[in-house]
């Protein structure tokens, strides 16, 4: 059985933009936020069974496990905080500290 993890689905929608990528000399489809999703403990199996349904109908979907392990830069400890939070607001980077 796989483990239990919670994730969070970002949902983009593919629009009429084009980004010119200057390092590999082609073009990209610009993408529109749309929608966060975040989900209870889940398996890794059905995470990605909710990200192709949500790509069979247009949207482009990226799948993240919502909390990282971080170690806090004073203490030295291990902590969890959620994968979106700004560098300057994580207590494991010198800038937190530094304010």
């Amino acid at each position: 059985m796989s483990k239990l993890t919670a994730y969070t689905v970002e949902l983009y929608k593919a629009d009429k933009r084009i980004k010119k990528d200057e390092r590999y000399g082609r073009n990209r489809v610009g993408l529109r936020f749309v929608e966060v999703k975040d989900f209870a403990p889940v398996t890794k199996d059905f995470i990605n069974t909710v990200a192709e349904e949500y790509r069979a109908i247009g949207y482009f979907a990226k799948v993240s496990e919502t909390y990282v392990t971080r170690k806090n830069m004073m203490s030295g400890k291990e902590y969890q905080e959620r994968y979106d939070t700004p560098y300057f607001c994580s207590p494991s980077s010198e800038t937190y500290w530094s304010m």
